[in-house]
């Protein structure tokens, strides 16, 4: 029975959100060829994870012997995200990009899951764990484009979630989806619906091929 840890950060609900609605199709397949499975949900806009502290930071690092009441309540808010991700056999990201980043809830997630020694490190605990990240985007940010330099969050996770984490990820870029909302964009509305079909049959066979592998 495999698992999956299904993570969403955008502000906007339901099908208002292009990641939210690009992870569900990815979930809803998921869940087709797992109806026996697991799927661990977090919905960071709902409810979101704390910021780290220098008590949950220090948590981490000090003896549990030597850790105060206050250290060791924080670090249990840690390894308790720190356990999803290492129950999952398959992680799904909703990271939409706002003001050239990532959410700032997603990052507390991160911060909150990275801890030295355990799932960053030499031999991270959650280790070769494939990742499919939905980097959606309002305007496009792809190699040759004006804003190319502008593009922070498949870099970012990219480093995090690999070179910290030890993980596998994969991105999917629904992009362009402002377009439709914007007057100065509505040449490139064409080009948003392509790329948002493109979104879906991209989740939809990520999520069968995954769910296939897990099940050799």
């Amino acid at each position: 029975m495999a698992t999956l840890l299904h993570i969403d950060s955008s502000v906007f609900p339901g099908d208002t959100s292009s990641s939210r609605s690009v992870t569900d199709a990815f979930r809803k397949a998921w869940e087709e060829q797992h109806p026996d499975g697991r799927v661990i949900y977090r919905d960071l806009a709902a409810d979101p994870v704390p910021h780290i502290t220098a008590t949950a930071h220090s948590a981490g690092l000090a003896p549990a012997s030597e850790r105060t009441p206050e250290q060791s309540a924080a670090l249990a808010a840690r390894v308790e995200l720190i356990e999803e991700l290492e129950q999952a056999d398959a992680v799904l990201i909703g990271a939409p990009m706002y003001n050239y980043s990532i959410p700032s809830t997603l990052k507390a997630w991160l911060d909150n899951v990275i801890l030295a020694g355990r799932t960053s490190g030499e031999t991270p605990s959650a280790q070769g764990t494939p990742v499919v990240v939905v980097a959606s985007r309002g305007g496009s940010y792809a190699p040759g484009t004006p804003r190319e330099g502008f593009e922070f969050v498949q870099n970012y996770l990219e480093a995090v979630l690999k070179g910290s984490l030890g993980l596998e990820p994969e991105f999917i870029v629904p992009e362009l989806t402002m377009a439709p909302r914007v007057p100065a964009m509505s040449e490139l509305v064409p080009l948003y619906h392509a790329s948002r079909e493109r979104a879906f049959d991209e989740a939809t066979t990520k999520a069968k091929e995954l769910a296939e592998r897990l099940t050799v």
